[in-house]
């Protein structure tokens, strides 16, 4: 059994930026606590053991590049240090769906791409090539037929797949049904940064409940400056994305709330944020004799370096899966460490069945 986990990147965009620039981070600041891994040994891997052995994306100043070169490129924002020359060449992706209007531009998508039966077997190659076991899906929000592509690319390749978008594909019974008849292990759905609006709103939205309070309205808006916001400016794209993210919240209330009391989504592009993504949180509800009571809350967090502590306890859960020939959607992973699972728990009990997973106590 390897002690190295091979992992395959589907977009080199910023969130990618900010997981391979921290791992290398702590690499070179060696300390005795990694902030923001459950543990810094999960199972018997470190968060070193992480190798990325293939990467794949559509920009033309990308492809074709060495993954330590493609990395900086446009239009990417993380810069916090330089990574090692790597081996790992960025190979061409589908667009398919991937690609809205706002970010074309930025984006520059390769024109003249191969046709997407001949890119389709070109993938499997490499990611055979290159022994590559776990599939990390970061193609932007909307991007559902590209999504459920590379979903079947990860069956036929018998990878793991993480989805880190809200593209519903471990939350989906039919494509969750086809991932556990392989045996191939799946988490998913929209990563859920490790203190990021959805998780602080949920924590919210439970203490309120916990402590008998009723909530009567609340709202969630989010505005920021990478091409994350700028690609969610279509509102075409969005309707997935504020699926999962009202989800992740009423999930946690114990009541139903009328959809007009309650707004959660993306709301604007600020391009000088850059990575900086602001969230404002709003509950209004009522306490003991029906006296009102409102809470409100800024909070203002780096975006990138908010999931990419939490990629990393995926891949490393997702590798335990493998080891052990656990098929399906993994339920503690996903219920812990993403917005939309196919099973909602309170984020303590989610946290309490990942430990029983890790120690071996619960088979998902």
């Amino acid at each position: 059994m390897s002690k190295k986990i091979k992992v395959g990147i589907i977009g080199v965009g910023n969130c990618f930026a900010g997981l391979i620039q921290g791992i290398e981070y702590y690499k070179k600041n060696k300390k005795e606590k990694i902030i923001g891994l459950m543990h810094q040994k999960l199972g018997i891997y470190n968060f070193d053991d992480i190798e990325f052995s293939s990467a794949f994306d559509v920009g033309k100043n990308k492809v074709g590049e060495r993954l330590d070169k493609a990395v900086y490129a446009s239009p990417n924002l993380v810069n916090w240090l330089k990574v090692p020359k790597s081996k790992t060449v960025v190979k061409e992706a589908p667009v398919l769906d991937g690609i809205g209007i706002f970010v074309e531009n930025k984006i520059n998508p390769i024109k003249n791409h191969a046709p997407i039966g001949k890119l389709e077997k070109e993938i499997e190659k490499e990611i055979k090539k290159t022994g590559t076991e776990i599939l990390v899906n970061y193609l932007p929000v909307g991007s559902q037929k590209a999504t459920e592509f590379w979903a079947k690319i990860a069956l036929k390749t018998k990878c793991a797949f993480i989805n880190c978008i809200p593209a519903f594909i471990a939350s989906d019974k039919k494509w969750a049904k086809l991932f556990e008849n392989e045996k191939i292990p799946i988490i998913g759905d929209d990563i859920k940064g490790q203190i990021g609006a959805t998780i602080v709103h949920r924590v919210l939205a439970r203490l309120c409940k916990d402590r008998g309070a009723t909530i009567d309205r609340t709202y969630q808006i989010n505005v920021g400056g990478n091409s994350d916001f700028l690609n969610m400016k279509e509102q075409g794209r969005l309707e997935s994305k504020r699926i999962s993210k009202t989800e992740a919240v009423t999930s946690q209330l114990g009541q139903n709330l009328n959809p007009e009391n309650i707004y959660i989504g993306p709301s604007d592009f600020i391009p000088f944020l850059g990575n900086k993504k602001l969230a404002f949180i709003r509950i209004e509800g009522r306490m003991f004799a029906d006296i009102p009571f409102s809470l409100e809350l800024r909070l203002d967090v780096d975006d990138k370096a908010n999931s990419a502590g939490i990629v990393i306890d995926a891949i490393r859960l997702a590798k335990l899966a493998l080891d052990r020939k656990i098929g399906g959607p993994l339920i503690s992973a996903s219920a812990y460490l993403m917005k939309h699972p196919i099973r909602q728990f309170s984020d303590e009990k989610a946290r309490e069945m990942v430990e029983q997973f890790i120690t071996g106590i619960s088979l998902r």
